[in-house]
């Protein structure tokens, strides 16, 4: 059974920096794309990051670029996002989620854990 689990969300200022974890387990998680999207309330749930299994090649939406920074640790089963530069804009659930394909469709998806970003 696969599970991706969140953690390090909370309530940060602006400008404030914050590092998600998001560990997997039951996947071979070395052979994963590994990706991190957002959902803020009313609004569709949105791509923020992601990271290649192979050679680790990183992908950021527009509005985080420069500011986030998503890593893994193959080791741990583990990926990060640091975000630093914290916007109000920011406050979402964010989760975890893995692709087998590395084409932007996800396989599995963690619970999410809360980000809000007060001004």
């Amino acid at each position: 059974q696969v599970q991706l689990v969140e953690s390090g969300g909370g309530l940060v200022q602006a400008g404030g920096s914050l590092r998600l974890s998001c560990v997997a387990s039951g996947l071979t998680f070395s052979r994963y794309t590994m990706g991190w999207f957002r959902q803020a309330p009313g609004k569709e749930r949105e791509f923020v990051a992601a990271i290649r299994w192979n050679v680790g090649t990183t992908f950021y939406a527009g509005s985080v670029k420069g500011r986030f920074t998503i890593s893994r640790d193959n080791a741990q089963n583990t990926i990060y996002l640091q975000m630093n530069t914290l916007k109000p804009e920011d406050t979402a659930v964010y989760y975890c989620a893995a692709s087998k394909t590395g084409t932007g469709n996800y396989d599995y998806w963690g619970q999410g854990t809360q980000v809000t970003v007060s001004s």
